[in-house]
């Protein structure tokens, strides 16, 4: 068994030293359940803006709201890729608008989790935790662990990349393999410390000033210039867990991750990147995955949404609601799981962000329960203190 600590501002630093092998990406890999469902969850980490990837553009008070950030109408140059004539998802999500018209995407709107903390750490720590206060031990190692004690069984588990994120982490025993690092990080990882500490009062100068002492310009420290593309990272790995969910011996739950979706100036460029590799990463995934993707749920969440107004520098904010997806075969999609609460005068979450009419524990409830099939009491140890939540029906094929 491996007992990991809870990772710290001072762990983070030292841990993006092997970012740079595979970007802004990284797969944990679980054993948990007999039988062949098979479930992944993407953690997108730095607060994907909803509103730029899942469009309600029908929305009468969208285009005026949005500004510079509003997208085109379905059918116009650089439209957004429609999904029933309310929401529409960004043009690089081709492959996952695909994937709706399969009936294998179920995209969530103005979901959140039960905080309301607008910092990337806290946020994150709850998110994988699955509490409204800080755990040492992720929901899905506690589901699984809750459940191998139900059957009376012990369960095996893998994790590769450079860290086992917190929602892996607990009673529930994960190995761990990492890639050996290169000699020297790339730019990319030094411009993805100053994305992470920028609101930290203690790091964020010192990390700005120790960049800037490598020639890093004050806009691309500022957010101002897009992340250097990482070519293939998050693909890799998601090929890579696809082939290992695949096997008849292999893992049934995998976690992996990836950044750049902290977008507070020069959205548009930015976000682009992250959107091409999140669709472009399913894609691999499914491939890889081959028969075994009928059998497969997919379930991506970041750890808040953003500002429903563009902010000065043409970039967004930290906000509360956003957007999740799920796909896979095993999933009832083609249509958008969404009580819209509106973009309108009185109809925004502290005047400035999209209000939660969805809790994503209830998401992840519905997945435990109807998708693994696990027990009452592993769902019930996955979110301590949630009983008032009931799980999310209808999401899963029967």
């Amino acid at each position: 068994m491996t007992h990991l600590p809870k990772l710290g501002r001072r762990g983070l630093l030292l841990g993006l030293g092997a970012v740079a092998t595979l970007g802004q990406a990284r797969l944990a890999l679980a054993d948990p359940t007999p039988g062949e469902a098979r479930l992944v969850v993407i953690l997108l980490r730095g607060a994907m803006d909803g509103l730029h990837a899942l469009i309600p553009y029908g929305d009468a008070d969208y285009a005026t709201l949005r500004g510079p950030l509003a997208l085109p109408q379905p059918g116009q140059e650089g439209g957004v890729l429609d999904l029933g004539g309310f929401f529409g998802l960004h043009p690089a999500l081709a492959a996952m608008h695909a994937m709706y018209g399969e009936g294998a995407l179920l995209p969530i709107h103005a979901v959140a989790g039960p905080y309301r903390t607008r910092s990337h750490f806290d946020g994150q720590d709850l998110l994988e935790g699955g509490s409204d206060q800080r755990l040492t031990s992720g929901w899905l190692n506690r589901a699984l662990a809750a459940a191998a004690l139900t059957e009376g069984k012990a369960r095996r588990g893998l994790a590769l990349g450079i860290d086992l994120p917190l929602i892996l982490r607990g009673a529930q025993p994960v190995g761990m393999w990492a890639p050996p690092r290169p000699a020297r990080p790339d730019a990319a990882l030094y411009l993805r410390m100053a994305e992470l500490l920028h609101d930290d009062p203690l790091l964020g100068p010192g990390v700005a000033e120790g960049l800037r002492g490598r020639g890093f310009a004050t806009e691309a420290l500022s957010m101002g210039a897009p992340l250097p593309a990482n070519q293939g990272g998050f693909l890799r790995l998601a090929g890579a867990a696809g082939r290992l969910l695949a096997a008849p011996e292999g893992p049934r739950v995998a976690a992996l991750e990836i950044g750049g979706w902290d977008t507070h100036a020069a959205q548009t460029d930015r976000m682009l990147p992250a959107l091409r590799q999140l669709d472009g990463g399913l894609a691999a995934l499914k491939a890889e995955l081959g028969p075994a993707w009928a059998r497969t749920a997919v379930l991506c969440i970041t750890e808040f949404g953003r500002t429903a107004r563009i902010n000065g520098n043409a970039g967004t904010d930290h906000g509360t609601a956003g957007a999740a997806f799920l796909a896979g075969g095993a999933i009832q999609g083609g249509r958008v799981l969404a009580d819209w609460p509106g973009l309108g005068q009185g109809r925004l979450f502290e005047n400035r962000d999209v209000q939660p009419t969805r809790d994503l524990r209830a998401i992840a409830k519905g997945l435990l329960r109807d998708h693994l099939r696990l027990p009452p009491q592993a769902v019930a140890a996955a979110f301590p203190g949630s009983e008032a939540v009931e799980a999310e029906a209808g999401m899963v094929r029967g």
